[in-house]
């Protein structure tokens, strides 16, 4: 196991998706609609076909994903996975931690976005998701997303803008401890690139000696239910 304490370059996390492949109440094969609040998130698409569906100030917009293809969006967009066959992804997302703690808001119907108990209820699967957790769980909490998807398409900005708020209104509890996570994480890695940067001005050359190597040889878990599909995932600085 690496040191738990060096993180990834620029305090990012990684994890290696297999999007859903269950058909959604629209007609549609794929995974839950949300938002991250603080986070942008990138794909590398690695196999298969698809697309994101994404929803943003500047509208609907349907980005193809086929292997090869790099694709980012940032906090405040919404965004949709859907799999065209065999969409395999990796997926890199800022602040190493956040999502974890609770940087993904889905995109539930209003009378459930301002209830936290009713969102929390809704948001929840067995055993937090764990590998060999019943996935059936992941499809229910998915299709009531993409309810409140499809009205949030037709509501145009307006619905977008109460979207957001509610999103914000429901997470602001979490701020504090998001603030930690990310001083420890992506705030410590750029303040450690200032400082050698401070260092090699001075030609202080000391951090060139204490470089270390570290390696993860394979996931830490296997198919635990994400949001848009089964995710192997890696050890993250905390």
């Amino acid at each position: 196991m690496p040191d738990r304490s060096v993180p990834l370059p620029g305090g990012i996390g990684v994890s290696r998706l297999r999007v859903y492949d269950t058909l959604a109440p629209d007609g549609l094969v794929g995974g839950t609609p949300h938002v991250h609040l603080c986070c942008t998130e990138g794909y590398v698409v690695t196999g298969g076909e698809g697309a994101v569906q994404t929803l943003s100030a500047a509208g609907f917009r349907e980005t193809p994903l086929r292997p090869g293809a790099v694709v980012w969006f940032e906090p405040g967009t919404v965004h949709r996975l859907v799999n065209g066959g065999g969409l395999s992804i990796v997926v890199l997302m800022q602040n190493s931690g956040l999502p974890e703690a609770g940087d993904a808001v889905l995109t539930f119907p209003p009378d459930v976005l301002a209830d936290p108990d009713a969102y929390a209820a809704a948001a929840a699967l067995p055993d937090g998701g764990a590998p060999g957790a019943d996935v059936r769980a992941a499809y229910r909490r998915r299709d009531l997303a993409v309810a409140g998807f499809q009205a949030l398409r037709s509501g145009g900005p307006t619905a977008l803008a109460a979207f957001h708020a509610a999103a914000v209104a429901l997470r602001e509890p979490l701020l504090a401890r998001w603030r930690q996570r990310w001083e420890a994480g992506a705030g410590r890695a750029a303040a450690e690139t200032g400082d050698q940067l401070d260092a090699l001005e001075r030609g202080d050359l000391r951090h060139l000696g204490e470089a270390g190597v570290y390696a993860v040889g394979e996931p830490v878990e296997r198919g635990r239910l994400g949001m848009c599909g089964l995710l192997d995932t890696y050890p993250a600085a905390s």
